[in-house]
């Protein structure tokens, strides 16, 4: 029996439809090696049927079966057998394993929002990507922070500092919308902000209201000291409208908004707690939980004693007193206050199209708790709005959470930016470590991947695929091989020695991996940096990397127009060495990505006949990056027997399509 011409996956060509509803019928197809097997069958937990051979295309038969299907998930596998063998074929292959986790699986309902699938997508840390409305800008001195006084940093080009919370640039949405032209040149679908809602700190996870954008990233009508900027409802009523016409801008011209949720912990300033005294004075806030055990936001903290005033201290997040804990197990009210929020945010006048939900594993005390509230928050956006996408962060094994129907997906780290970082730099992530034993490596790249793909339990086609992030490094400092953060390195070091070439082969790598590509902004104009702050930098207008950026829109533009590399299937081709192969296709598109991650030249058998291309046929090259830049030479290549045969050079990278 031929194991390496079995296929099967959870795309629209072996799930038909895939995402049927509840109450209808499913067709479910695997593929063979032609006239190699004699029977197939759909294995369930339920029951056992035989698929019928349907049609043969090129080396493969094609077998199919109908599933009726009720209102619960159907988990399934597929046994094939030939008059000498038995196999078992799953999410990892011919594998007789029996986790739940490596069974195909159908849930009928269950919706994803097709936009986000394979969408390019753009994370924008506001306070540093463009100032358009310096009138609301953060005065100097306006408040203390932390023991620091607000700062308004007078120079768009000078560096974060190693205490840099205080520091701001002047960010805003509007300067958002003045760089709409040029994300959309770009080629971006998909806005990812980092916190908008009032906050004092330039990165805004210590929220102070959920419900108010920052007067600060929008308008502010009424002026003063901080508490008026704020508190004042006209700023606050005025920045909410701003922010809606924002969205509907974004809208306008066919793209989409995710907002940063931070609902595992508030800030010591929010209006619940109140520490800072920021609303004593203010109209039409009660007291805080700090202020007063009468408060009646109280029980949305937990604190350690109910010893009135000499007592007040409070759980904070990972000790932080600045990011109380909100206390889910203690309280009907917030919990249902912050469901509400979850509406609030992608119904009008707003119609954001999801949330990221910031340490979502982390909320509550118990997971009991965490799971039950994330399943009613997804729950709760879905009925205001069905096309709104739930997806977290997370650091570890995800599937929980994807498998109960709470999250639509994650920011992959696991199954994309900790694997590829490693093979392609031997970096960790933060620039804390280097491993040269998993530079170049492509067994260990694999074996990597493969553990942690499966594990997206239908979440990969819309997964967060990042290169850099606000939380660690930026990947063209993590190419210097440098290990340090700002404070034991200088801002300099970040950018000293960086491989232009890693940087190249890693964008290639990003938009064709299964998933959303997401960029970092600034990721396209060459922004170097340690990890926070120092990954903070505002974007360099004027002074980009003109070549880095061409690359990135060459390669978002092949992204955009081969539908399989948005849905198509994935299939690993190879893994020589310092060299690995992977295709990907749908119906007659077929996509096969090569990287030399090593420093020599090396010449790779590529068994392109796995993702369904002809046994002699041709692929070109649509895009091929090296040490000396990139190219789209239309360069043919040939198929013989299925291989295509190749020669890499070092640090390089290829995209190539079949020839029809």
């Amino acid at each position: 029996m031929n194991y390496e011409a079995i296929f099967c996956d959870e795309t629209e060509e072996y799930r038909i439809p895939v995402e049927p509803e509840a109450g209808g019928t499913v067709i479910l197809r695997v593929r063979t090696a032609k006239d190699d097997v004699k029977q197939v069958w759909l294995a369930t937990h339920a029951m056992e049927k035989e698929l019928t051979k349907t049609n043969s295309e090129g080396c493969f038969d094609y077998y199919e079966a109908e599933l009726e299907l009720g209102e619960e998930p159907v988990s399934y596998w597929f046994c094939i057998a030939d008059e000498e063998e038995f196999c078992e074929y799953n999410r990892l292959g011919v594998n007789g394993d029996k986790n739940e986790a490596s069974l195909f699986r159908v849930v009928p309902g269950r919706k994803l929002p097709d936009w986000a699938r394979g969408a390019v997508m753009y994370q924008i840390y506001v306070d540093r990507f463009c100032d358009g409305n310096p009138s609301n800008n953060v005065k100097t001195e306006e408040y203390n922070y932390l023991d620091h006084a607000a700062l308004a940093v007078p120079s768009w080009d000078s560096l974060p500092e190693p205490f840099d919370v205080h520091r701001f640039y002047g960010g805003d949405l509007q300067g958002i919308l003045d760089k709409l032209d040029y994300l959309q040149n770009l080629g971006v679908e998909v806005l990812y902000l980092n916190p908008v809602f009032v906050s004092p700190s330039n990165h805004k996870y210590d929220c102070q209201d959920y419900d108010a954008i920052d007067p600060h990233l929008a308008v502010i009508e009424k002026d003063g000291d901080y508490r008026v900027r704020v508190t004042a409802q006209a700023n606050l009523e005025a920045s909410n409208a701003f922010f809606a016409s924002f969205v509907d801008e974004v809208h306008r011209r066919g793209m989409r908004v995710i907002i940063d949720g931070v609902l595992n912990h508030c800030g010591s300033f929010h209006k619940w707690m109140n520490k800072a005294r920021v609303y004593r004075e203010a109209e039409g806030y009660p007291q805080g939980a700090y202020e007063s055990e009468e408060s009646p936001y109280r029980d949305y903290f937990y604190f350690s004693s109910q010893c009135w005033p000499d007592n007040k201290n409070y759980e904070g997040w990972w000790g932080h007193d600045t990011l109380p804990k909100l206390n889910y197990e203690g309280s009907e009210k917030l919990w249902q206050e912050v469901l509400e929020i979850g509406r609030k945010w992608v119904s009008a006048p707003y119609y954001v199209d999801g949330w990221r939900l910031d340490v979502a594993a982390d909320l509550g005390h118990s997971m009991e708790t965490n799971h039950r509230f994330w399943q009613e928050f997804r729950q709760a956006v879905r009925e205001a709005n069905p096309d709104a996408v739930v997806l977290a962060e997370h650091y570890g094994d995800p599937y929980a959470w994807i498998h109960n129907g709470e999250w639509d997906t994650v920011m992959n780290y696991d199954a994309f930016m900790e694997p590829l970082t490693w093979y392609l730099t031997g970096m960790e992530k933060h620039s804390d470590s280097f491993r040269p034993d998993l530079r170049a490596n492509s067994e260990a790249f694999w074996a990597q991947m493969s553990g942690s793909m499966y594990r997206l339990d239908g979440g990969l086609q819309i997964a967060m695929n990042q290169l850099s992030n606000h939380d660690h490094s930026r990947f063209l400092t993590r190419t210097n091989h440098m290990e340090g953060r700002l404070g034991n390195r200088t801002s300099e070091e970040a950018g000293e020695g960086v491989e232009i070439c890693a940087m190249y082969q890693a964008v290639i790598m990003q938009m064709t991996w299964p998933g959303a590509p997401t960029l970092y902004y600034g990721d396209e104009a060459g922004l170097c940096g340690w990890t926070d702050p120092d990954n903070r930098r505002p974007y360099p207008w004027g002074h980009e990397n003109k070549e880095l950026l061409k690359l990135y829109r060459t390669a978002i533009r092949i992204h955009r127009s081969r539908h399989c590399l948005r849905t198509g299937s994935f299939y690993r081709l190879t893994g020589e060495g310092a060299v690995i192969a992977y295709g990907r296709s749908q119906r007659t598109e077929r996509i096969v990505t090569v990287v030399n991650a090593g420093e020599t030249a090396s010449a790779v058998t590529i068994p392109v006949w796995k993702t369904g291309a002809a046994l002699d046929g041709s692929f070109y090259n649509l895009l091929r990056t090296g040490t000396d830049g990139f190219d789209q030479k239309k360069d043919s290549f040939a198929v013989k027997n299925g291989l295509l045969q190749i020669t890499m050079e070092g640090h390089s990278s290829m995209i190539l399509e079949e020839q029809i």
